[in-house]
């Protein structure tokens, strides 16, 4: 197994940043590829590869500033993955980050996070123009 996996966001593709010596995966951007299965399947199989030989604790960061349903259902079938993960007994927190002003991301967030037996924690952030 590749002990990263990184992916370099796009247009409209997310960053993604998975370690499995920190046990810290992070997505974040904009998710509406054109093709979601060419881009997230890699994503969905070095997952399922990290869960065999995990961290001690994974964290899995999602800051996104917009996805569409097609993201949603694959972010759906990561999380359940790390919900039947998490009921092995394994040390998992989600972190889902927002921007303070975007009430239907803090939302999407809370249903998510009312979806799965996995502890969710909400972080909201100002967004800052660099």
């Amino acid at each position: 197994m590749q002990l990263k996996l990184e992916k370099e966001g796009g247009i409209d593709t997310p960053l993604i940043n998975f370690d499995a010596t920190t046990g810290i995966l992070s997505i974040e951007g904009k998710s509406f590829p054109p093709d979601i299965f060419a881009f997230y399947d890699e994503v969905v199989d070095w997952l399922k590869e990290y869960i065999k030989k995990p961290a001690k604790k994974t964290i899995l960061r999602l800051k996104l500033d917009y996805f569409n349903t097609s993201s949603s259902k694959v972010l759906m079938d990561i999380l359940y993955l790390l919900e039947e993960f998490y009921n092995k007994k394994n040390d998992v927190l989600i972190e889902w980050y927002y921007q303070d002003d975007d009430e239907d991301m803090m939302e999407t967030g809370q249903e998510y996070a009312q979806l799965i037996n996995v502890p969710f924690k909400h972080i909201g952030y100002k967004f800052m123009i660099e």
